[in-house]
């Protein structure tokens, strides 16, 4: 074997101290993939669950990946007393050449430890807003959604962000401890409209609609209470009045589920619009003009007075 790796090393130009490292490094990294190969294997023959699965393939491609570093480390540097001295030198030359990549790799190790976000969750960072699909080492991956899209549904594009953002960005999440939305609708009626009655179409239409996740809101709320300093006093929906510039504004507040926001407010919009039409005392106030004409609807004593002309002579 030895006579071989000479013969070898002497064709290509390699020592055979080197060309032993290479063998024994492809080795350890092909016995790597294959035990990851094998788990992955079972974990799908008695695993169902996608996110199970998926789960699992991303931890055994760390631990992998981890493992692969740590002993071809070892095999090509073997002057290297400790693994402590190893991984110092290495974490300093990646912090001088690679600060964007040690950057991300940090905010990986916080996502992982701290979870801010995960797979599945719906989160703005900056100014991209999304649903976690994917979790790597250096960056992650989330469906897109407004943009040109409205009410937060999906655009369908994928956008590749660095860890490294979670640092540098606000992070917002949709879906995490307190899973519940406040969504608002503003409905606009003329200052001529029965406003009380068209308050009490309004909530009855909101209560029907978006009453029921109370229950189940005021119960994700003392869940989220145990890790974070949440609290609301009401979660029942509600009718707020305002006067504007072009009529009464009725803006209603409830809680709704962040991929709900579109589809109740198509439900809510629709039963106001049936019920506003069997009302003829309501009406939608828009941006209008009105021209007044002062001699014939100003007051009586407002009014120009009528000039004294002379009257011509007979």
């Amino acid at each position: 074997m030895s006579e071989w790796l000479d013969q070898f090393g002497a064709t290509v130009g390699m020592g055979p101290d080197v060309l032993g490292k290479f063998f024994l490094s492809v080795v350890v990294i092909a016995l790597i993939i294959l035990i990851r190969a094998i788990s992955l294997r079972v974990v799908e023959r008695r695993v169902e669950e996608p996110r199970t699965r998926y789960q699992w393939a991303k931890s055994t491609a760390y631990v992998g990946f981890a493992f692969a570093v740590v002993l071809t480390g070892v095999i090509w540097l073997e002057w290297v007393q400790t693994l402590g001295t190893f991984l110092g030198l290495l974490s300093a030359g990646l912090a001088i050449a690679l600060r964007d990549l040690v950057a991300s790799l940090a905010g990986w190790m916080f996502i992982v430890v701290r979870r801010p976000f995960e797979v599945g969750d719906r989160v703005q960072v900056g100014q991209n807003s999304g649903d976690v699909v994917d979790i790597r080492i250096f960056q992650f991956t989330i469906l897109e959604i407004g943009n040109w899209v409205d009410a937060d549904q999906s655009t369908g594009r994928l956008i590749h962000l660095p860890n490294s953002m979670v640092f540098l960005e606000p992070l917002a999440n949709y879906t995490s401890e307190f899973e519940y939305l406040w969504h608002e609708i503003p409905v606009m009626v003329t200052f001529d409209s029965d406003w009380r009655k068209a308050k009490d179409i309004l909530q009855g239409v909101v209560s029907e609609k978006a009453g029921g996740m109370s229950q189940a809101a005021q119960k994700s709320m003392l869940k989220a209470s145990r890790h974070i300093l949440i609290f609301y006093r009401t979660f029942t929906p509600t009718v707020y009045t305002a006067a504007r510039r072009d009529g009464i504004l009725l803006t209603i507040r409830y809680l709704c589920l962040p991929r709900a926001r579109r589809g109740t407010e198509q439900a809510i919009w629709e039963s106001i619009l049936d019920a506003f039409q069997e009302e003829p005392a309501i009406e939608f106030a828009y941006p209008t003009q009105r021209i007044f004409h002062h001699p014939i609807e100003g007051k009586q004593d407002l009014r120009a007075p009528l000039p004294d002309w002379p009257r011509p002579s007979e």
